[in-house]
């Protein structure tokens, strides 16, 4: 029979359990990743925990399962209060067992209070949160436990903050007796957090000891909550944090994950081998420069300490052995613990199952939608609570840790702020999402609005979209409406500046801005838009230290090691490029541009198959049509055609409908070789509106949309199966939906040159510097462009050579084109007379 054990370790980081465990100080953790699998877990835009865990519960994402924040607005419209389980619009794993007969058993799930009536027990994230004053008693309401008759037998499990003992204090601050209590309140912190996550473990263990069940999940938030009270204090040292301080309170964020550990152990005791058990964080917590010392004042500004991976541990039937996974998402939880009971998948879940994980992995079933199946799901019919803020405990210690802010006095204000953060909530959802369209109007209606609201969020929200669809003068707008804004609030805005500057062209003026930043505040992603800059420079080498430093400073950071591998792509180095790209993969599975650099250095490195694979991952993961991997991938599955069984037959379907693109500097033989190709059968797209003269007597064979093709390049469809012309500088924008087969006139820059200068009736002695370094530069451009476009095939004909040996080129130029021309009517097209010009 099935059981799985979840266990959510809120803000749980490798990069704090990592030096832990080699220390053997997890043991408890070690031994469940030695027996079976572990990886990061990626988190989701906003990283707000009841959201988070919520599609945990559900596989779908925030817009979906309605669970949107910290706070609601109650249903009557009258209030507001702590998020409850009743804003939660999609079926969690629990509500589906209970429709399938079995038994599940859940504690301190963010959001889960009032406790839905399913098969099993629910003790709602209400049960631990008690006043920590002696004075007062905090009875348990009712809708915290489900069934509620259990009341009475687990009502002595929680702890108070004021039963906490110098033997407890002691191992997380072992200097505790030198603080000072009249101004340092860090001891009343660490005091509810020992009572309330005791008390979830005390009912935790006491369920699975005293009753039956098949599923069960348990939500600690103790190491999140741990690290927003003590991780400034966490080694190394920061600047601004006193050093008495740091030697109280250092110790005190590896004390959470030790106990942690602790209890997992315990936990570990009390199921059997048949049991799977799963431990997994929603977010991870910066522990390195990145920590924030002062706050700023922003809408649950504590959640700029989270970073984004957290951690996923699983053991038990069927699950891998001592192995690591990669690129598991948040959503994916809900999934493939349906496919553990041999239960379906809904489609409009928004994971996947985690398939990697199994030893015998088997294909999972689906279904339409949960929601839509008939019968019990143990959810509420209604429920309407009685007092709006009545929940005192769990309001002020989301106010304590920062995430929201005191309501307002007037409750209309306080209701109008609450809808105000679950709308930019949901933009956020959508902008992680990339969906653009949906985030917008959602955030041009929150900017109309006055005092008291804030509306400096949403207008960096609607600058970062409008830099994402590279709209930038409309970015430029609003980066002059947040400068315009509340001093206060510190606002960096160098990146999107920068960003601004990039996408107008200005590379070198937008470098010097982050040039400048660098010095100031150097940081993982300044040196990584240097780096972007340096890459559209071709600046290769400058960009490949760039974005190595940024990988020092942030080693798991996907995008640095995709840009890296990129990089190290153009500048020859296969081999290392192969592995950025796998890092980059093993951070995020499910991102395309790093499995299609893979798929790039793969083939380069002459593993045809293997680069096929990634081409094909790239592909599936993509969300529209991406013409470059369409072709990369066509390319690979021609080549290993041709490997086994040369032939000819995959290449003639694209032919048909390629674009012969003739090429070169100026003066450098390109009307002659469109002559040459006119005359032998293919049609040339011209429409002469330049007439031959005396410098090209026989025509220039010209397309005048060519001149504007870096602004529309929508004509381009108009030449497939043609020929058509583009100079050197252009064949950048040459669209890369279509194939091309690039004849590339190559002629001595010095007579390129001099050729110009005759036409223009200037001087033939005294050539210009600047403009020989520009056509070097525009020649290199060129072959690094061909380099990376799949879709591109390129053959250099040297003009010198055609003149003078035509016989011996003309095959070489039909083979490449690979349609059949009259070679001899291309032959009298050469006049030798016209050498000179």
């Amino acid at each position: 029979m099935t059981k799985v054990l979840l266990i959510g370790w809120d803000a749980a980081d490798w990069n704090i359990i990592r030096p832990l465990l080699e220390k053997d100080q997890m043991p408890a953790l070690k031994r469940l990743m030695d027996n079976g699998v572990s990886g990061n877990m990626g988190t989701m835009n906003p990283p707000f925990s009841p959201m988070l865990w919520s599609s945990v519960a559900t596989g779908k994402t925030p817009d979906k399962h309605g669970v949107l924040g910290f706070m609601e607005v109650t249903p009557n419209m009258n209030g507001i209060r702590p998020v409850t389980v009743t804003s939660r619009k999609s079926r969690a794993i629990w509500n589906i067992l209970h429709h399938e007969g079995l038994k599940s058993n859940m504690v301190g799930w963010w959001p889960s209070f009032p406790a839905e009536p399913i098969n099993g027990v629910v003790v709602s994230d209400k049960f631990q949160k008690v006043d920590p004053n002696p004075q007062k008693t905090t009875p348990i309401k009712i809708g915290t436990i489900h069934p509620e008759e259990l009341t009475h037998d687990i009502k002595d499990l929680r702890m108070f903050p004021y039963e906490v003992t110098e033997a407890h204090i002691l191992p997380f601050i072992p200097k505790a007796a030198q603080i000072d209590q009249e101004k340092d309140f860090g001891l009343q912190s660490l005091a509810n957090l020992i009572a309330q996550n005791t008390s979830v473990h005390a009912v935790a263990t006491y369920l699975m000891r005293e009753t039956a069940w098949d599923f069960m999940a348990v939500y600690y938030d103790m190491i999140d909550h741990f690290c927003h009270s003590f991780m400034k204090y966490y080694p190394p040292k920061l600047n601004g944090v006193s050093q008495e301080q740091y030697d109280i309170y250092n110790k005190t964020v590896i004390g959470a994950y030790r106990f942690q550990d602790m209890m997992l152990e315990r936990v570990m005791e009390l199921v059997d081998e048949e049991t799977t058990i799963i431990v997994m964080s929603d977010h991870g917590f910066e522990s390195g420069a990145k920590r924030i010392l002062k706050m700023p004042k922003y809408p649950a500004a504590p959640a700029l300490e989270h970073r984004q991976f957290g951690i996923f541990v699983a053991a038990g039937p069927n699950i891998k052995k001592n192995e690591k996974v990669f690129g598991l998402k948040l959503i994916d939880i809900a999934p493939t613990i349906l496919h553990m009971y041999g239960l379906p998948i809904g489609k409009d879940m928004d994971g996947n199952v985690a398939l990697d994980i199994f030893e015998n992995p088997e294909t999972p079933r689906f279904i339409d939608s949960w929601e839509q199946v008939e019968g019990d799901f143990g959810e509420h019919d209604s429920y309407e609570l009685e007092e709006a803020l009545s929940d005192t405990e769990t309001m002020q210690q989301l106010i304590d840790l920062g995430y929201v802010e005191k309501p307002d006095e007037k409750l209309e204000v306080a209701i109008l702020k609450t809808q105000c953060d679950l709308k930019h909530n949901l933009a956020r959802v959508f902008i992680g999402k990339h969906d653009f369209e949906s985030a917008k109007p959602l955030l041009l209606e929150l900017i109309k609005h006055e005092k008291p609201i804030d509306v400096i969020p949403y207008y960096m929200d609607l600058l970062s979209i409008s830099l994402s669809e590279q709209d930038f003068d409309v970015a430029e707008k609003y980066l002059g409406k947040l400068r315009t804004m509340n001093k206060m609030f510190q606002i960096n805005t160098y990146f999107s500046e920068a960003k601004i500057l990039i996408g107008k062209g200005k590379l070198d003026q937008a470098l010097r801005l982050l040039l400048a930043a660098k010095e100031r505040q150097p940081n993982s992603e300044v040196w990584y838009q240097i780096g972007i800059i340096y890459r559209q420079l071709q600046k290769f080498d400058g960009a490949k230290a760039a974005f190595e430093e940024a990988i020092k400073m942030e080693s798991d950071s996907a995008k640095y090691h995709q840009a890296l591998a990129e990089t190290l792509i153009r500048t020859g180095d296969f081999e290392r490029a192969a592995h950025h790209a796998l890092s980059s993969i093993n951070f995020i599975k499910y991102y395309p541009a790093a499995h299609y650099t893979l798929g790039e250095a793969l083939e380069k490195l002459g593993d045809l198959q293997n680069a096929k694979i990634a081409y094909e991952t790239a592909s599936r993961f993509v969300v529209k049509k991406n013409s470059r991997m369409d072709m990369a991938l066509e390319n690979v599955e021609e080549k290993l055609l041709n490997q086994n069984e040369p032939n000819d037959k995959v290449s003639s379907i694209y032919r048909k409908n390629q674009i012969v693109v003739v090429s070169g500097l100026p003066r450098s033989g390109t009307s002659l070789m469109m002559q040459m190709l006119h005359n032998g059968g293919i049609e040339v797209l011209t429409d002469f509106s330049r007439k031959p003269d005396e410098s090209n007597p026989k025509g220039y064979f010209e397309y005048n949309p060519v001149m504007s093709i870096h602004k529309d390049n929508s004509w381009l469809h108009l030449a497939r199966g043609k020929s058509v012309k583009v100079v050197a500088p252009l064949l950048k924008f040459l669209d890369p939906q279509y194939r091309y087969k690039v004849i590339f006139m190559n002629r001595d820059l010095t007579d390129v040159v001099k050729s110009q200068q005759k036409m223009i009736g200037r001087d033939t002695d005294n050539l210009p510097v600047d403009l020989l370094n520009a056509y070097r530069k525009h020649l290199k451009e060129v072959e690094i462009w061909k380099d990376k476009e799949p879709g591109v095939e390129l053959l250099y004909v040297n003009y010198k050579d055609l003149m003078e040996h035509p016989e011996e080129i003309l095959p070489e130029i039909i083979s490449f084109i690979g349609l059949e021309l009259d070679g001899q009517t291309m032959l009298g097209c050469i006049d030798k007379s016209l050498c000179n010009w």
